[in-house]
C-alpha cells in the first residue's frame, strides 16, 4: 500500500484531476480525491494523493508544503488514519436535541 498525503487549503475550483495534475511530477500517484460536501457537492477545500511509495511522498510533502496555488498557501503533510466512526449514540446527527445551545431548554425564561 501507498503512502497517503492531506492537501489542505485547497481551491474550492480545484477539482480531483486537477489536484492528481499538481502531485503527478513527484511520482506515481495511485490516487487523488477532493473532498466535497454530501449535501452542496461543493469542494470542502482538502483531499487527499496517494503516492506508490514513500519516497516520492516525502518529496511532494517537501516541494508542496505552503507552495501558493491559486493565491493560497497549501498545507500538505502525511495523512493520518480516519477516526473510526461510532454507531448509535456517539453523534452525528442521529443525537437529537443533544449540544448545540442547551438543547432548548432554559434558555427563553432567564430574565
Amino acid at each position: 500500500m501507498g503512502k497517503k498525503l492531506y492537501v489542505g487549503n485547497l481551491s474550492y475550483a480545484v477539482d480531483s484531476s486537477t489536484l492528481h495534475q499538481y502531485f503527478a511530477a513527484f511520482g506515481d500517484v495511485l490516487s487523488a480525491e477532493v473532498i466535497a460536501d454530501r449535501e452542496s457537492g461543493r469542494s470542502k477545500g482538502f483531499g487527499f494523493v496517494e503516492f506508490a511509495n514513500d519516497a516520492e511522498a516525502a518529496s511532494a510533502i517537501a516541494e508542496m508544503n505552503g507552495k501558493e496555488i491559486d493565491g493560497r498557501s497549501l498545507t500538505v503533510n502525511e495523512a493520518r488514519p480516519r477516526e473510526p466512526r461510532s454507531g448509535g449514540s456517539g453523534g452525528g446527527r442521529s443525537g437529537g436535541s443533544r449540544g448545540g445551545f442547551g438543547g432548548g431548554r432554559g434558555g427563553r425564561n432567564r430574565w
